[in-house]
């Protein structure tokens, strides 16, 4: 049976997490937002934080202090209450080095995995989602024909975060077009390598500080060592399913921001002598929303948990997408809605919510714990 209550480690986690959402991201989500930037020195503070460390082993320079799917929820639903833009960004290298870690053969673990562990932001990122109407993630187009020493990827990729710095971009493709999930390889391509383009910027509603971009492959061909996993590949659906899970926790966090800014504004809002918190309309949509979020949280962290069991967490992670993406859009919404006219104007950070929240029912891979 899952128990949701907090060890001494998750709380201390989730203490400094949430710290550091509120000091950090906070202060500056924004400014970051107006200017779309993410700054550098940025990256390099959350990287101090230690989530690519900890769950690295000591030989390959981390701190080997274990990982958890259902710990890393706790942690990216602070950060991403402080900002999902700046968040997703700064967590970008865990979309690489997880599926390594997870997966690499002892030779690529080696290789790759102390690059994570340095004293600073290590540009690396992967690349799964598609630009097309019908993206299914488990029915890819980009191709990986394998050859006795060599992989070669064709197919275009958009929305990977941080491609124009990444040294390193971790590819997701197919062997056999409609094969499903079994067949979805995960290769790690360089930045420089030939038939490798990143395009321009990518211009969205919302995500404004996170630096995302189409990138192509055209007969880009690279070492069969670079295939993860060497000759036993990788488990994909469990990779899909970790990364579900941590974009739901992040759900949560965007979700719990707008909510708690309007349960604020509607106590010290007055209207007719009374908050506007006493009247019925008002007070049933912030009812609603804390039950949602409450109930976004559980199935994140539901499938986090099966996923720490490493059980079949398809289910779990799917039905909880599906319902964070749906529930935070409303509860996004009621934010705008209770702070009526001013809910539409850039004075208050809930129309910046509204639209980040909109991201989440078309993500799919951006983030992985």
């Amino acid at each position: 049976m899952a128990e949701f209550t907090l060890d001494e480690d998750q709380q201390q986690i989730q203490d400094m997490t949430r710290r550091f959402a509120q000091n950090e991201l906070r202060e500056i989500a924004r400014d970051c937002d107006e200017e779309a930037e993410l700054p550098s020195d940025l990256l390099d503070k959350v990287w101090e934080l230690g989530f690519t460390h900890n769950a690295v082993e000591e030989k390959y320079g981390g701190y080997e202090l274990g990982r958890s799917s259902v710990t890393a929820a706790i942690a990216f639903e602070e950060l991403a209450w402080g900002d999902v833009s700046l968040a997703i960004g700064a967590l970008s290298p865990l979309t690489m080095m997880i599926p390594i870690l997870e997966y690499g053969t002892d030779e690529q673990k080696a290789e790759w995995l102390p690059k994570f562990c340095g004293e600073k932001f290590f540009p690396a990122t992967s690349a799964l989602m598609e630009p097309r109407i019908t993206f299914d993630p488990v029915d890819l187009k980009t191709t990986v024909e394998m050859s006795s020493d060599s992989l070669v990827l064709n197919g275009v990729k958009c929305m990977v975060p941080l491609a124009d710095q990444a040294e390193h971009i971790l590819v997701f493709g197919t062997t056999a077009r409609g094969a499903g999930p079994s067949s979805v390889e995960a290769v790690i391509v360089d930045r420089d390598t030939p038939g490798l383009t990143v395009g321009e910027r990518e211009k969205n509603m919302g995500l404004r500080p996170l630096p995302l971009y189409a990138v192509t492959l055209k007969d880009v061909e690279v070492p069969r060592s670079r295939r993860v996993g060497g000759d036993r590949g990788i488990d994909y659906m469990r990779l899909l399913n970790l990364s579900r899970a941590a974009l739901c926790a992040m759900a949560v966090g965007v979700a719990r921001a707008s909510y708690e800014y309007a349960l604020n504004y509607a106590k010290e809002r007055y209207a007719f002598g009374e908050p506007i918190a006493s009247r019925q309309t008002i007070a049933f949509m912030l009812a609603e929303a804390a039950m949602e979020i409450d109930g976004m949280r559980l199935l994140a962290w539901r499938a986090a948990w099966r996923l720490d069991r490493h059980e079949d967490a398809t289910r779990d992670a799917t039905l909880a997408k599906m319902y964070c993406a749906d529930q935070t859009m409303k509860v996004v919404d009621y934010g705008v809605q209770i702070l009526g006219g001013h809910g539409y104007i850039r004075e208050h950070p809930v129309e910046m919510w509204f639209r980040n929240g909109r991201a989440f029912a078309t993500m799919e891979g951006l983030a992985t714990g």
